[in-house]
């Protein structure tokens, strides 16, 4: 069955949603296998801290779970439409105009970040696409879930999950955690910033949406992995939902695996995988 996803004024063509679970889900089996027995992974959670949602109360946060992921698979058909819809949006303009980047800017400034020196990640993409025509390929999911966001204007992380200790929450620094870039270096997130941080006490994202660790990116030997959509803007809500939905059809047709997925909230603020 053929379906649409209006999108901002704009619809994002798709075959089938199909059976995508919008609930708290428990653990998944690992694929891999001794002894012909499946092996159960530990349960881990996702969550935004309750300070979180008391100060952001127009966030909406939306995640994806997927087990199965490999680096074997061909994305050029879903970027090239997907890069459509994000210069058509942008149309000659800039993406400060977009009302999503203008939310993440107005967040930003509340946090006492400078937006235009600290960027959200949609924002940033958005730039050097319309810069540039097209953004730099890293891997399958990673270039599927670049193009998203900019279909989206709104941030989308993904996480391996093979490197998340225990839990990953959204939640201000305490002043003792830990930060790896891409190029190696460890920095220590400012006392109070908003960052994504593991029961171990690394995090695995600064300045909340600006910038992923090098630790938990997606490579070669990525298999499990988190997907996380936020946003600020109006129709915040109704967009990541249609984002998750997006994605988990993206993801079922190419790499013929289930995602789960909920839309979180103040009053159901957890997604357990």
């Amino acid at each position: 069955m053929s379906g649409s996803l209006p999108l901002a004024g704009w619809t994002i063509q798709v075959r089938s949603l199909g059976p995508v679970s919008f609930a708290q889900v428990g653990p998944p089996y690992d694929r891999t296998l001794t002894n012909r027995t499946a092996i159960k992974r530990p349960s881990m959670l996702f969550r935004h801290s309750p300070d979180i949602w008391r100060d952001f109360p127009e966030l909406a946060a939306a995640v994806v779970f997927v087990t199965g992921i490999t680096e074997c698979a061909s994305v050029d058909t879903s970027l090239s439409r997907l890069y459509g819809i994000a210069a058509s949006r942008l149309n000659g303009g800039s993406e400060s105009e977009l009302p999503e980047i203008q939310a993440w800017r107005r967040a930003f400034s509340r946090m006492g970040l400078k937006p235009t020196q600290y960027r959200s990640a949609s924002e940033a993409l958005l730039r050097r696409f319309r810069q540039d025509g097209a953004l730099p390929r890293i891997h399958p999911l990673v270039d599927l879930c670049n193009a998203l966001s900019l279909a989206f204007a709104i941030p989308v992380a993904v996480f391996d999950v093979s490197k998340v200790a225990d839990h990953l929450e959204v939640r201000r620094a305490v002043g003792d955690e830990t930060y790896l870039t891409f190029s190696g270096a460890v920095e220590a997130p400012e006392k109070g910033e908003v960052v994504f941080a593991d029961g171990a006490g690394r995090c695995h994202a600064r300045r909340w949406t600006n910038r992923q660790s090098g630790h938990s990116a997606v490579g070669p030997e990525s298999r499990d992995v988190l997907i996380v959509a936020e946003a600020m803007h109006d129709k915040a809500q109704d967009d990541v939902g249609t984002l998750v939905a997006a994605t988990s059809e993206e993801i079922r047709d190419i790499w013929r695996c289930e995602p789960r997925a909920a839309v979180l909230s103040a009053s159901s603020p957890q997604f357990r995988f």
